[in-house]
């Protein structure tokens, strides 16, 4: 049982390698240009950017469990 609890995270990381990967891949130009504006974000915008992105990924794991 355990195994398959490691099996599923790896799995999950996995399929977020391949997600964050597939932007710079398919539109190298755009995805520097993006970089270089979150660069200018302050830190208080980019942590509650990730506060509500991991809130949301909270949420959306609730609601398919």
């Amino acid at each position: 049982m355990q195994a398959d609890f490691w099996r599923e995270i790896a799995i999950a990381v996995c399929l977020v390698f391949i997600l964050e990967g597939a932007l710079p891949f398919l539109y190298p130009a755009r995805w520097r240009q993006l970089v270089q504006q979150l660069s200018q974000v302050d830190d208080h915008t980019m942590r509650m950017t990730g506060l509500f992105s991991m809130l949301l990924g909270l949420g959306l794991l609730y609601l398919i469990n």
